[in-house]
């Protein structure tokens, strides 16, 4: 499907209160909206680095992001109990598919707030929570990263001029996961479950990293030969910066961890291994990722100019820019520059004003129901 289909797709649709019936907004609903969960964790999680005030502001909005993501899974749950044959066919849509890495993305900035925001008010309760929500975290990912591209090379229609960088949500998902069980593995009482969750998450950063840097060099071949794609899939210039950030969030965190996990499992030789590639592979990241911030900056205000629709991708903008935000407060800690701290912090600044704009039209477009639309069941 063309992005000229899709924006005439969603310019005609009626406000939801005049929507037929809470069943039409069910049949509607896809993954799609689970970008909101993570766009709302992350920003929870930024805010948590801060002390004072910030912190119970974080604690309140990562409650908030529980209660839209059982909403939202709900909803998605019932649509397909109640629309079973409608519902499977966003497996050979080649857009919405790949919205389905969201729901574990989505999960792990909860999971992250269980460690975070849980422990001090729940106690140790909160890291047994955390741990079994992790491993279904590490279940959804794994098979949205390989189920996903399954299909994308045996059912699905692409072709390189209408590829985005949405491509890399599915296969971003395992090392979002990863960075989740470095945070995870320093509470865990067990020291042998200690490495075992430090190993899965080394694994699943092999599973996602790669092959996610893989497809962004496609990205910057198809950007350079086609130039800019539609203006309704702006957000998506952001998109890269997702896995460039998460991964060099993941290396630092899990390195800051291996020393500890290793040198109790008899392992403390790879401690230091672990440890120095932490700092180096997650510097040399937020490096890379300094470019995709500069690009999808000049992008964004490229487009600014020819004046940028409202839709649910601009939750794009939201988690790209939290974890990297992450990653460039988490390398301020590793290292002794403050102006990567204060950079850090700039960024969480901008995060918010994103977040509080990007939200408010979000709860006006589904009043609306602008929002709610389902490209999967339209026949092109």
């Amino acid at each position: 499907m063309s992005f000229q289909k899709m924006r005439a797709i969603t310019s005609g649709l009626t406000p939801l209160s005049q929507l037929s019936s809470t069943r039409e907004v069910i049949r509607q609903f896809t993954p799609n909206w689970f970008a909101m969960t993570m766009g709302t964790g992350v920003l929870a999680l930024a805010l948590a680095q801060f002390p004072g005030p910030l912190v119970q502001i974080g604690y309140y909005i990562w409650l908030l992001n529980i209660v839209l993501f059982v909403t939202f899974s709900v909803l998605y749950a019932a649509r397909w109990v109640m629309f079973f044959d409608q519902a499977s066919q966003v497996f050979g849509h080649s857009v919405v598919s790949m919205f389905f890495g969201c729901i574990p993305m989505g999960l792990a900035t909860i999971i992250n707030g269980f460690l975070v925001f849980g422990l001090p008010h729940m106690g140790g309760i909160a890291v047994e929570i955390a741990t079994t929500l992790w491993w279904i975290d590490v279940a959804m990912s794994v098979i949205c990263g390989i189920a996903i591209p399954y299909l994308m090379f045996t059912r699905q229609t692409h072709s390189i001029d209408q590829m985005t960088a949405v491509w890399l949500l599915p296969m971003v998902a395992a090392e979002v996961a990863a960075a989740s069980g470095g945070l995870l593995a320093p509470h865990m009482a067990d020291p042998h479950a200690q490495l075992v969750v430090l190993i899965t998450s080394y694994v699943l950063w092999a599973l996602s990293v790669p092959i996610a840097l893989s497809v962004i060099v496609v990205l910057v071949l198809r950007l350079a030969i086609h130039k800019l794609p539609h203006i309704s899939m702006a957000s998506t210039s952001w998109l890269a910066l997702g896995p460039i950030g998460t991964g060099a969030l993941g290396l630092m965190t899990l390195g800051q961890d291996a020393p500890a996990i290793f040198s109790i499992n008899d392992l403390g030789q790879l401690g230091a291994v672990a440890s120095g590639l932490g700092v180096i592979g997650g510097l040399l990241l937020w490096g890379y990722g300094l470019w995709w911030f500069s690009i999808a900056t000049l992008v964004t205000l490229r487009y600014s100019r020819e004046g940028l629709p409202f839709n649910l991708g601009w939750w794009g903008y939201t988690f790209p820019l939290g974890v990297y935000s992450l990653a460039t407060l988490k390398l301020g800690t590793l290292l002794p520059l403050d102006m990567i701290t204060l950079f850090g912090t700039g960024l969480v600044v901008v995060l918010i004003i994103v977040w509080m704009i990007v939200a408010a039209r979000t709860v006006c477009g589904a009043w609306r129901g602008n929002l709610f639309v389902a490209p999967c069941l339209v026949r092109t």
